[in-house]
Formats: C-alpha cells, sequence, structure tokens
C-alpha cells in the first residue's frame, strides 16, 4: 500500500476578543471650591492621575465625579491629592449613604454658621464705620482716621482672614480664584490708604471704608448663597432621608404573625404586635427575609406584601399623594410609609437596588451631568482670573500713564469728600483736597475691576438650575438624568409613542373567538399536524366542549411560554372559562410576531398574519377584515389555520389629553407599534393622529430603524415607552422616555424615567426639562452680561464721559449680589411647578 503525503492546513487558534470592563465611577466630596475656576482646578487635578478617564465637578453640589480604568485608580490616594492641594476631599467609596450625606450636611451647616459669625462681625464693622460718616464732627471718636484704620484692620484680621488666606494659597498654587481677587482688592486698598495716613504729604484720601465695606459685602453675598444653594439640594436631602435605617426580621411561620386584621392601631395588644423579631440596620436585609412594619413605619426594603392588607403613602416616590391600597401579591417600595395596617412582606430587592437608592443615585448622577452650553463657561472660568488680574494691571497702566493726561478732568471732583477721612480730626489742619492723585484714580479702579469680577456666576449658573430642576422634577416622580438630556429636551420637535401599555392600558381583553371550520364534525376529524387526523381529533375531542373553547385552550397552552400583554389576556380568559390547560413544552418566542409550543407532541403558532405566511399558512383577506380595529392572533399548526382570536386593547384616560398638549406646545406626536395597521389607525381616530403620523406593523428591531429615519429627515426625536420593551427605540432617540417604570427604576436605555403610571407625566417631564433649560441660558447670559459689562465699567470706561467712578466697596457689592442673583433666579424656577 502507498501512502500519499497530504499538506494539512495548520489550525489557528481562534482569536476571540475580550470584551472591556465597562468604566468604574468614584464620587468624592469635594470642599474648598469657592467659583469656577476652583472647579476647574479640581477637574484639571483630577485628569493629571493616571487611570482617570474623566472627570466632572458640581460647585453647586460641592461633588466630583471620576470615571477610571477599573482597578486603576485608588480613590483615598486621589482624594488626598486634592486635599494636599487645598481641596479638602472624601471618597464616597464603601461609605453608608445616610451618614456620608449627614456628615456633609453638618459640614455645610458649620461653614454656614461660621460665615454668619464673620458676617455679623462683618455688619457690626461697617456700621461703625458708616456712622463715622453720618456723625461726622458731632461724635468725634467715631469719625477720627485712627478708629477707621482700626476698623479696617479687624475687618482683614477676622472675616476677611479666611478670605485672604485662601485667595494668597490659591495664587501659591498657581490656581486663583475668587477669593484671590478679593483678597488683592481689599490688601491694596488697605495697604494705599496706610500709606495716604502715614504720609499725608503725598496728598492722597485715606479709604479704609473700602476693604471693610467690601469684605461685609462679599460674606453677605457668601451667605445668601450658601443659603439658596442649600435650599437647591433640599430635594436629594429628602430623598436621601427616605431611605429606612432599621428594619423589623421575623420569622413568617410564627403563629403570632398572623394579620388578618385590616387595620391595628398603634396601641394594640394583638400578638401581632409581639412577635420574635430581631431589629437589624436595613442596610443588611438579605433577598427572600421576612420583614414586619407596623404602621406609621417605613418600608425598610422593596418587596412583596405576604400578609395583611394596608395602604401606602407612595408621595415621596412620584408625587401621588393618595395611599396606595396593598395586599398580599402586591409589590412595595422602600422609603414608602406604611398608614393603616401591619403587614409581613418578602425582601425582593435591598441596598443599592432598592427603588429609593436608584432614584437617589439617578439624581445624584444628573446633578453632577453638565449640558453642552456649560462647555464656553467652563473654558472662560479656567482663565477667567488671570484674565481679571491681567485687565487690573492693564487698567492701572491706562489711566496712571495716559488716560490721566487725556482726561485731567477726572481728577477733580471725586472722592474728597465721600471719602476724606485724612482731613478729618487727624491732629493736622489740612486742607481738604479737591483732587485726586493720577496714582490713587488709577489704584482705586484696578482694584474695582478685580472686585467686580464673578467667576462664581459663571461656575453656578448650569449646576444651580440642573439642582432645582433634577430636586423639582424628584419630588414628582421625574428624573431626569443630567444637564445633556435637558439641552435635548430642549431641542425636541417629534415624540413618538409606542401603543400597547403606553398609549393604551395595555390590558388587552377577548372580544371575538372565530374558527375557521364552522363544520364541527370536520374540526374534530383535523389532524393538526396533517398525519393520522383520527388520533388527533380523539385527543382534541377529549379536551374541549366547544369549538371556540378548544381554540382558546389550545391557544392558552402556548401563549403560556410569553411574557405579553395578549398572552395575559388569553390566559386570562381561560382561567375565567375554567379551562384546564393542555400540557405544553419546547416554548419559542419570535419578538414581534408570536410565539410556538409542542402542544400533545405538535407544533403549535399563535402570532400575526406575517407570521402564518413566513409558516406557509395562508390567511383570507376576508378573515384578517373580520377583526378589523382588533389584535388579531391567529393559530395554526401542521400549516392548517384553526382559527382566530381577535382582542381589543383600551385607550388611556389621559392620553387625549397628552398628545393635545403635547401638540399645544408644538411637538409633533406619533404612534409606533407593532400591531396591525387597523389596530392602530382605531387607536389613532381617536387620538385625531393623522395617517402619516402612525407607524404599523413594526418588529421591536425595526422600531430603532424607524427612529433613525426620522432623525435622518432632521427630526430631534423622543420615544416614549415602557424602558425594556423598547429598549432599541430609546436608546436610539435624541431622549429615551421610561413610563411607569416603578420599581425598576435603573433603566439604562432611558434618559427620562417617569415614577408614576401617567401619559401626563411625559408632558411635564417635557415642560420641566424646557424650564430648567431656559434657567441655565438665563444664567449664562447674566453672568457673561455682567462680566462683559461690569468690568468695563470698573475699569472707567465711562468716567470721563459722565463722570461715573464705581468705588471698590460698590464694585464688591455688584459681585457678591451677581452670584446670588444667578442662584435665586435658579429657585425662581419652583414657582411654576408649585404641586
Amino acid at each position: 500500500m502507498q501512502f500519499v503525503p497530504k499538506t494539512i492546513r495548520e489550525i489557528q487558534p481562534e482569536i476571540l476578543p475580550v470584551k472591556e470592563s465597562p468604566p468604574e465611577l468614584v464620587t468624592f466630596d469635594v470642599g474648598g471650591m469657592k467659583c469656577a475656576g476652583c472647579a476647574k482646578a479640581v477637574e484639571r487635578q483630577l485628569m493629571q492621575y493616571s487611570g482617570v478617564i474623566s472627570a466632572c465637578v458640581n460647585l453647586a453640589v460641592e461633588v466630583a465625579t471620576v470615571e477610571c480604568q477599573p482597578g486603576a485608580v485608588d480613590a483615598e490616594a486621589l482624594a488626598k491629592k486634592l486635599t494636599d492641594n487645598g481641596f479638602p476631599s472624601q471618597s464616597r467609596l464603601g461609605e453608608n449613604q445616610q451618614e456620608a450625606e449627614a456628615a456633609t450636611i453638618e459640614r455645610r451647616r458649620q461653614e454656614i454658621r461660621q460665615q454668619i459669625k464673620q458676617l455679623t462681625i462683618a455688619l457690626i464693622l461697617i456700621i461703625l464705620s458708616g456712622l463715622g460718616h453720618v456723625l461726622g464732627t458731632k461724635a468725634p471718636i467715631l469719625s477720627n482716621i485712627w478708629f477707621h484704620w482700626g476698623l479696617a484692620t479687624l475687618a482683614l484680621l477676622l472675616p476677611g482672614r479666611p478670605i485672604i488666606v485662601d485667595g494668597c494659597r490659591s495664587l501659591w498654587r498657581n490656581a486663583p480664584n475668587m477669593n484671590t481677587l478679593v483678597a488683592l482688592g481689599a490688601v491694596t486698598a488697605y495697604t494705599a490708604s496706610n500709606a495716604a495716613l502715614l504720609f499725608p504729604r503725598m496728598g492722597w484720601e485715606c479709604f479704609f471704608d473700602e476693604p471693610v465695606m467690601l469684605l461685609g459685602f462679599i460674606l453677605l453675598g457668601k451667605t445668601l448663597e450658601q443659603q439658596a444653594r442649600r435650599r437647591a439640594a433640599s430635594a436629594l436631602q429628602a430623598l436621601i432621608a427616605l431611605q429606612p435605617a432599621k428594619a423589623r426580621l421575623v420569622d413568617f411561620k410564627l403563629p403570632s404573625l398572623d394579620l388578618r386584621s385590616e387595620e391595628l392601631p398603634l396601641n394594640s395588644t394583638s400578638a401581632v404586635y409581639d412577635p420574635q423579631y430581631i431589629e437589624i440596620p436595613a442596610d443588611r436585609v438579605r433577598v427572600g427575609e421576612w420583614l414586619q412594619v407596623f404602621p406609621g413605619e417605613k418600608i425598610p426594603v422593596d418587596g412583596e406584601v405576604c400578609e395583611g392588607k394596608t395602604t401606602i403613602d407612595e408621595s415621596m416616590l412620584t408625587g401621588e399623594s393618595m395611599p396606595v391600597l396593598k395586599q398580599p401579591g402586591d409589590t412595595v417600595a422602600a422609603g414608602t410609609i406604611n398608614k393603616s395596617g401591619a403587614v409581613v412582606m418578602r425582601a425582593t430587592r435591598t441596598g443599592k437596588e432598592t427603588t429609593v437608592a436608584q432614584m437617589v443615585a439617578l439624581v445624584q448622577a444628573a446633578q453632577t451631568r453638565k449640558a453642552p452650553i456649560q462647555n464656553l463657561a467652563d473654558t472662560v472660568a479656567g482663565y477667567f482670573v488671570y484674565g481679571v488680574m491681567g485687565i487690573s494691571v492693564l487698567t492701572f497702566l491706562f489711566w496712571y500713564f495716559a488716560g490721566t493726561h487725556i482726561w485731567p478732568s477726572v481728577l477733580l471732583g471725586h472722592g474728597a469728600m465721600d471719602m476724606g477721612h485724612g482731613a478729618m480730626n487727624m491732629g493736622n489742619e489740612l486742607p481738604i483736597i479737591h483732587y485726586q492723585s493720577p496714582l490713587l484714580l488709577s489704584l482705586k479702579l484696578a482694584i474695582a475691576v478685580l472686585v467686580i469680577a464673578c467667576p462664581c456666576a459663571l461656575g453656578l449658573a448650569t449646576p444651580t438650575a440642573i439642582l432645582v430642576g433634577s430636586g423639582i422634577g424628584a419630588e414628582r416622580g421625574l428624573l431626569i438624568r443630567g444637564g445633556d438630556v435637558l439641552e435635548r429636551v430642549h431641542q425636541l420637535d417629534t415624540v413618538v409613542f409606542d401603543k400597547t401599555g403606553t398609549l393604551t392600558t395595555g390590558n388587552l381583553t377577548l372580544t371575538d373567538y372565530l374558527p375557521i371550520f364552522q363544520n364541527s364534525e370536520l374540526d374534530l376529524n383535523l389532524d393538526i399536524n396533517g398525519g393520522n387526523r383520527q388520533d388527533a381529533c380523539s385527543t382534541i375531542d377529549g379536551v374541549f366542549g366547544r369549538v371556540d373553547s378548544k381554540l382558546l385552550q389550545i391557544a392558552a397552552a402556548v401563549e403560556r411560554g410569553a411574557c405579553h400583554p395578549i398572552a395575559a389576556a388569553i390566559l386570562l380568559e381561560a382561567q375565567q372559562q375554567g379551562l384546564p390547560l393542555l400540557a405544553a413544552e419546547d416554548f419559542c418566542t419570535e419578538p414581534g410576531f408570536g410565539v410556538s409550543a409542542l402542544v400533545d407532541g405538535r407544533r403549535v403558532f399563535a402570532g400575526n398574519a406575517e407570521w402564518m405566511k413566513e409558516q406557509g399558512v395562508a390567511v383570507a383577506t376576508e378573515l384578517s377584515g373580520s377583526c378589523k380595529g382588533k389584535t388579531a392572533v391567529y393559530v395554526a399548526s401542521g400549516g392548517v389555520l384553526l382559527g382566530v382570536i381577535g382582542l381589543k386593547d383600551t385607550l388611556r384616560l389621559d392620553a387625549k389629553a397628552a398628545v393635545e398638549r403635547l401638540r399645544g406646545m408644538g411637538l409633533r406626536v406619533m404612534m409606533l407599534t407593532g400591531d396591525t395597521a387597523s389596530a392602530a389607525a382605531t387607536t389613532a381616530q381617536q387620538l385625531d393622529l393623522a395617517a402619516a403620523d402612525v407607524l404599523a406593523g413594526v418588529r421591536p428591531e425595526g422600531k430603532a430603524r424607524a427612529i433613525a429615519t426620522l432623525q435622518a429627515q432632521g427630526c430631534k426625536v423622543a420615544v416614549v415607552g415602557d424602558g425594556i420593551n423598547d429598549a432599541p427605540a430609546l436608546a436610539q432617540a435624541d431622549v429615551g422616555i421610561g413610563l411607569h417604570c416603578g420599581t425598576d427604576v435603573a433603566v439604562e436605555t432611558a434618559q427620562i424615567v417617569l415614577m408614576r403610571n401617567a401619559l401626563m407625566d411625559v408632558v411635564e417631564s417635557i415642560e420641566l426639562g424646557r424650564a430648567t433649560f431656559n434657567k441655565i441660558r438665563q444664567n449664562l447670559f447674566w453672568a457673561f452680561a455682567y462680566n462683559t459689562l461690569g468690568i468695563p465699567v470698573a475699569a472707567g470706561i465711562l468716567l470721563p464721559a459722565t463722570g461715573i467712578l464705581l468705588s471698590p466697596a460698590a464694585a464688591g457689592a455688584f459681585m457678591a449680589f451677581s452670584s446670588v442673583s444667578v442662584v435665586t433666579n435658579s429657585l425662581l424656577l419652583r414657582r411654576g411647578f408649585r404641586a
């Protein structure tokens, strides 16, 4: 035998791509930030750390969110780096959320108390300084220049010390902030006044009241701003406070847990109030454990009522004020309040998986995500303080070397009468000077430029509006994921609704049973597999009594393997008729088409007409017309159509009103459904939707393509669905709105999550998004306009023509109240969304 060698191809091992792990998110509480420049400096420092992908810092809530490579970043080391660079930071990893938030709230309260204390001292100094001007020679002590020197010195050493120290440290670290500008202005004014005091022959005036009033106004503005920011964050703090601290762990098998009573008073002596239980922290409850909840207590974790009946106040999660009846089998959410009866529940979700914990996470994430419109402000903020310092130097140089020579009149009629402490009761008989020296005027204008500039307004414009808007949404069960979503909401021009379960109730009811074979003898002799008809007939005939019941029973057996409103309706009807379910196995679901299963060894299909055609089953046109305006489920086996079942859905009560409101807002409203064209047309007619606005017979994977087609036409599209079945379309849309997600709030594909089962919440969420984004635009406009107009005025642009000179104290007052105005404007958002 001769062997013929063959060349065997070398088999190369298949290299499978390794799926990358998702980025890790780390959150930090960051202190010491005074303005947008500080926030930008923190972002810059975070981005310099190895392993950090991106960083986002929120000035309003003093939180930094860092996206990093998994396992590549030591959170504690990163926090220490920020702390060493002047921004005291603490990682939130592994901390109890309530304890961390409580510590943050307490820290902010201490800061506010300290600011109020400093403000009180500053106001006393301002009053004493003002009395010296008002009383003049009537109160020699109060008008003495050395007395005013003492007031200015105390202002710098007491209330102004933290500002000056922080400003100098920030400048030393090459990260100057608002405090740097204020410190430079106050110290320069104090130094110039000391020079005038010590060298009176120079002819300068003393303006010791400038640093006193400047620091007082700055502290007043900071205090008001802190109070407003705390009010803006109150909704999130209230949401975090909902999370219960304790849970009552019980053994459900104990006879003492007999909860037949509907309502038990708190002082009841029933055995239900004396069970054998263990009280444990709520965050240590495990899934499957049994918990007891008395009236007036919070539900500790998400779960299911197992025994007892009660009403639950869910207003803190959904915004719905009316308590909801709960009985065995109903779900309850952590943080809601048990109002009436004692119940035993089984834990289904614990810790970070509970509804309230996910809501808190969504709201916190929303508050750290910036709107793209903020990018310009962030870019400006990074160089703002340096730019202001440069403008201040240029202002001084211009007026000293050129301005006072071009317009010599600006040296007359300023300051001597208003700020001329140098001539009062110094023990020197000096004439009152009615002009200013070029050096002093240039210095005043340079100081005014320093203190009028407000980087805070730029930094607070976006986060405060998002803070208030997300808080309003959380109170009403509307969770908007961030500033970028708000900007897209503002741009929307089209809203596309899913039909079943969104525009309609999703509770289908059976209206028709239509067997194909009117002759029952023919039907009974039918072999649904097309083989031995007599065997099949005997099997089926032993189960069914009427032709329509046979059809329903076969359909119910197949639909038992599906999780869909159609399947639920068919199974419910079979149960109500008392029909026993046939044995079925090997279920197969084809999304958008139907379901099949082996029933008594025969493959049976239940689905739409398109799927019947794919299975080689002919559907007569007359048969399709008999279910016009309804959802038709065809049942077939072995290529033979057994019959059709007609189902009808009802429109939601608020669907028409919601559609009309959206149209009134200038939005195009469309309907997208996998249902038949006739069923979709019936719903569209009830909603007054044009045929062009109805997309029917679209499979789940086709829905995303349909949305992409609209986007290709230039439409900005929002899709409203249940957040699970419509995931591809929600992900494709510019804004995905998950309706009635309930305890499934963490729907990754939805940018807006609605907690209530109400279509009007879609309208309200878009209105809230538009209103919040408008506030962002107003705030940014004010911040840029203030600085664009204020800095030139402080630099003396109006001085030659009008004689208007902005003193450093007045400039400081404008700066202090500019940031307050931004926060206050954001708080005004609540006026349009009162309960």
